[in-house]
């Protein structure tokens, strides 16, 4: 089944056109020469992409079995926070107010202030089969998945901490409004992508209707109708000037299709 998903309104950064999408609800369908997509929150979209696929609702689920938690790689982030809140389970107060779906979250081993969606992960579900999580090289926004990602399972620990959820939560106030990804970059060893990008002197940078966030420089904002060249060449434009200025060649978090 097709989905038609007009990535303008569906993407966090409002950039895309409509492009149709297959549904994904079983682990045996065929899509290999598809591209899966989450919900669509650090993805730039071309006018046109490569042929895409996302998982359907079959794989949007929270299972508690024993001293394990079971979750579907569609499955929401507030979804995550909302249950382990209700169920005292420690580990997933981060995820308050952060957008996305568990597969996506792995796949760029989201987290803040040091805490990681990988740290109580025991395995991963790809199409071969449960992956255990030592086999998988977690680093800091990084897990070398290269391909789908459908489910995970995590040890439970309990003691939900509110008044962390809530640091977490003010914390992330302090971050741009408006169509982004979040950050655009990540951040390299040692330093930030945002002081980087605003030692260039492009913090408030705009191409056409995308700029650099003058709150946040790592924040790619499109604040009026941008285009994907818009964001593509500003993004281009970060990597060319940090690379001649610092020697730093700077990695997207985004994914651009």
């Amino acid at each position: 089944m097709t989905r038609t998903s007009d990535f303008e309104k569906f993407s966090s950064v409002k950039i895309g056109g409509k492009h149709d999408v297959l549904i994904i609800n079983s682990i045996d369908e065929n899509f290999k020469d598809r591209v899966m997509i989450g919900g669509a929150n650090n993805l730039l979209v071309s006018d046109n992409p490569v042929p895409m696929a996302m998982l359907g609702d079959a794989f949007d689920y929270i299972r508690l079995n024993g001293d394990e938690l079971d979750i579907g790689a569609a499955t929401k982030s507030v979804k995550i926070y909302n249950f382990a809140r209700q169920k005292d389970i420690a580990g997933f107060e981060f995820l308050k107010n952060i957008p996305g779906t568990l597969g996506g979250l792995i796949k760029m081993n989201a987290g803040l202030c040091g805490i990681c969606i990988s740290d109580s992960l025991l395995s991963v579900r790809l199409k071969k089969g449960w992956i255990a999580k030592e086999k998988i090289n977690f680093a800091y926004r990084y897990s070398g998945i290269d391909e789908p990602i459908f489910g995970a399972k995590f040890k439970i620990s309990y003691g939900f901490n509110t008044a962390l959820a809530n640091e977490f939560a003010e914390k992330r106030k302090n971050q741009p409004s408006g169509a982004s990804f979040g950050s655009c970059f990540t951040n390299p060893n040692g330093d930030f992508a945002g002081r980087l990008i605003e030692a260039v002197g492009l913090k408030g940078y705009a191409i056409g209707g995308a700029k650099f966030s003058e709150k946040h420089a790592n924040f790619l904002i499109n604040f009026n109708n941008a285009s994907f060249t818009d964001a593509t060449e500003l993004i281009a434009l970060a990597k060319r000037l940090i690379e001649e200025k610092f020697g730093i060649l700077l990695k997207t978090e985004v994914v651009i299709l």
